[in-house]
């Protein structure tokens, strides 16, 4: 039968008609009625949680940071852990001596702030283990640090809350922030790590309220979130270069949205053009000027010479105050002592040093070696077909093209190569230390190839410092190369230095120049003909932050009980002691909360489970997601989740040697990921369970924050009385 489209009356029409179903007059509506109509329900008024918990809050969770962070800091009264590498940086700074570190500056010069602010004079030489003198207060210093790992908390709140994530889940983040024993107890001593997090935080949270604005672009307050960003970017990656990770997160983001604005045909090209170019300055052009600046103040700080001058070019070195280089003699000459410069990042002095190597010609070894001592120093000499140097001739000066000998000052052999091969790069040659002044052959000369100067185009005469030159073999034909790798323990883990095959005039590990020079007969060069520019200087100690960084690999011949794999770090596989293990020393251990490591490494397979699950969905034709959920899932879940991945996949592909902390900017992106996860998943629970559910794990966290205190706060007394936390035989907290 076919549909008339007819409907039920309802039960009000009903009313409203006749007995005869004829429909009754209807009445007219005043305006009052009309009025009645129009306005909407009334709202419940917000309680005073609502309207101040932004404030009242993150005040909380900061005060309990503060006392957890600091409390008992100054108990142990001695150099802990890696105190002894970044209080003597900070050491440096207050001295003013030139020193070199693989990270960039910032955060040393925080350290060296902090001791500056606590009267400390520099003296102290922060050696591990050693007891604190009374001069040095190094309980400011250290709740200076801890400064920064309290305010991670608040700064993790305020993300939570611009993720767009509920208030419990807001407080769980925070509270996995909070209740997380290794930010505790990193956070705690004169480290890199409590600033590290900090401005890993506080870039997430900048960039999240930079795309809460994404619908007010271009307005005074997303023109300073933006800005912010910026800065923050450049002071992450100012502490450690691990900052660059969070900015591919930054990155990644910004690529992803303006991808998707390339898209919006209306969008006029000036104003594409202006989202690109804001971006390009916020977020590359403002960062790398905060890193510069970082690097600027660090030179102008480090004016004395220090341990570090021989990573840096002979250039820069001539301009700090104490060295030696101002007496040097600006032009060389037969007869004249002088140490030799790699000019390559990174690259040492040409060095030589008694042993031979136990292979190959079993001649005395070469290497290039960063430490200034005698075993540098080289006399140059005329070739054996010259005649022989005597100290009253008339000066001979040595230019572009001449063929000279080296002679090693201490061991009078002459610097030598042949056809043997290099120890470790075999497709070079060896280069050796060989016979004396009167034994040798033609294998000992080294003809001069003048490749740059600085201060002149004259070549006839090579130059103090200014003179850049490559030394190539006359028989072999190869050049004297020191690159970047390093010998065995035979050779002291000083840099290889061979003969290369290869002709590459630009190879910097091929060029070389004078250090230090000395010859009574020549008088000092004057002080303004060296001159080393900010930007070559930057450079080059960026290179060579790099070179040794990389260089950090794990030593074969030595057993590293400190170090550990990343596969353990999510798992909680393995903890680390921070100090010796007396019963007499008051001991601190690095391990993590279990339900924080466990529950932030779980979420992100729960994450890509509830991902899949929903694509397969969509590909079968469900919606169950709106636009502004799968927003909601990429920003507070996915981008949180690729974070995590950025911050461990770089320490699974490199070589060098990796500790726990190396974890920690990951889990912080961890634990994002499981608020959101937790906040989505409860959400489809009736409330009172969604409560249940968020109590239960608020008490798990704090329960085992607290079970595990004694971990952060100090271990005193016996080792065997703490046993009762040691869960697995990997926790080395006993025994």
């Amino acid at each position: 039968m076919a549909t008339t489209g007819y409907a039920a009356p309802t039960d009000g029409e009903l009313k409203r008609r006749g007995p005869a179903g004829e429909q009754a007059p209807l009445i007219p509506k005043g305006p009052e009625a009309d009025a009645k109509k129009q306005q909407p329900p009334k709202k419940p008024e917000p309680s005073f949680l609502d309207q101040y918990e932004d404030l009242i809050v993150p005040l909380v969770f900061t005060a309990v940071a503060i006392f957890t962070r600091m409390w008992k800091i100054g108990l142990s009264n001695i150099v802990t852990w890696d105190e002894a590498h970044f209080g003597k940086f900070g050491s440096h700074y207050i001295k003013r001596e030139f020193y070199f570190d693989v990270h960039p500056p910032l955060g040393k010069m925080l350290v060296g702030l902090s001791g500056w602010l606590a009267g400390y004079n520099g003296s102290f030489e922060f050696k591990s283990g050693d007891t604190y003198p009374d001069e040095v207060n190094y309980t400011f210093m250290r709740v200076f640090n801890s400064a920064f790992g309290a305010l991670c908390v608040p700064v993790a709140y305020y993300t939570a809350r611009e993720l767009k994530l509920s208030r419990y889940a807001a407080w769980l983040v925070t509270l996995m922030v909070l209740c997380e024993n290794s930010y505790t107890t990193i956070s705690r001593f004169i480290l890199l790590d409590s600033m590290l997090l900090f401005f890993t935080f506080t870039t997430v949270l900048c960039y999240s309220r930079l795309t809460s604005l994404r619908k007010q672009e271009f307005s005074p307050q997303w023109w300073l979130w933006l800005m912010l960003t910026g800065l923050s970017i450049g002071c992450v990656s100012s502490v450690k270069l691990v900052g660059l990770f969070v900015t591919a997160l930054v990155g990644l983001y910004t690529a992803e949205d303006l991808w998707n604005k390339l898209a919006d045909t209306k969008m006029p090209v000036t104003t594409y053009a202006m989202h690109l170019g804001s971006r390009v300055f916020g977020l590359i052009i403002l960062p790398f000027c905060v890193y510069m600046l970082s690097f600027k103040i660090h030179f102008i700080i480090l004016e004395n010479t220090g341990p570090g001058d021989a990573q840096m070019s002979s250039l820069f070195q001539a301009n700090l105050r104490g060295t030696d280089f101002n007496d040097s003699p600006l032009e060389a000459v037969i007869g004249s002592r002088a140490t030799i410069k790699n000019m390559g990042y990174g690259g040492g002095l040409l060095h030589s040093h008694v042993q031979t190597f136990p292979e190959g010609s079993q001649q005395q070894q070469v290497t290039c070696y960063h430490h200034k001592d005698a075993n540098n120093d080289w006399f140059f000499y005329p070739n054996r077909s010259q005649k022989d140097y005597e100290v009253d001739e008339p000066l001979r000066y040595i230019g572009n093209g001449d063929v000279i000998r080296l002679i090693h000052a201490q061991t009078g052999r002459n610097l030598h190569s042949h056809t043997i091969p290099a120890p470790v790069t075999k497709s070079d040659y060896e280069v050796s230390c060989y016979g004396n002044t009167t034994i040798g052959d033609e294998k000992d000369h080294w003809k001069i190839e003048v490749v740059s100067d600085a201060a002149s185009r004259d070549y006839s005469k090579i130059r103090t410092l200014t003179t850049a030159f490559r030394l190539k073999h006359v028989v072999l034909g190869c050049y004297l190369r020191a690159g970047n790798v390093n010998l065995p323990q035979w050779g002291f883990k000083q840099i290889e230095t061979t003969c290369t095959k290869e002709n590459h005039p630009r190879d910097k590990y091929t060029h070389w120049n004078i250090e230090s020079h000395w010859n009574e007969r020549l008088p000092p060069a004057k002080k303004d003909a060296f001159k080393s520019p900010f930007w070559n200087d930057f450079i080059h100690l960026n290179v060579a932050m790099m070179t040794s960084n990389n260089a950090l690999v794990p030593d074969p011949d030595k057993q590293d009980d400190l170090a550990s794999k990343p596969w353990q770090w999510p798992i909680l596989h393995v903890g680390l002691r921070m100090c010796g293990w007396d019963n007499h020393i008051v001991k601190y251990f690095l391990l993590g909360n279990p339900a924080v490591y466990w529950g932030a490494f779980a979420s992100l397979f729960v994450l890509g489970a509830m991902i899949l699950t929903y694509l397969v969905r969509w590909q079968r034709g469900y919606t169950d997601l709106t636009q502004d959920q799968i927003d909601h899932i990429k920003l507070a879940g996915l981008y949180p989740a690729i974070g995590w991945v950025l911050h461990f996949i770089p320490f699974v592909i490199m070589a060098r040697v990796t500790y726990v902390h190396h974890y920690y900017p990951a889990l912080y992106f961890g634990i994002l990921t499981f608020g959101f996860c937790f906040d989505w998943l409860t959400n489809m629970l009736p409330s009172n369970a969604r409560l249940a559910a968020y109590g239960l794990t608020y008490t798990l966290v704090a329960g085992l924050y607290i079970y595990f205190s004694p971990i952060c706060f100090g271990m005193v007394g016996d080792a065997a009385n703490y046993a009762y936390m040691k869960w697995f035989d990997r926790w080395r907290i006993y025994g």
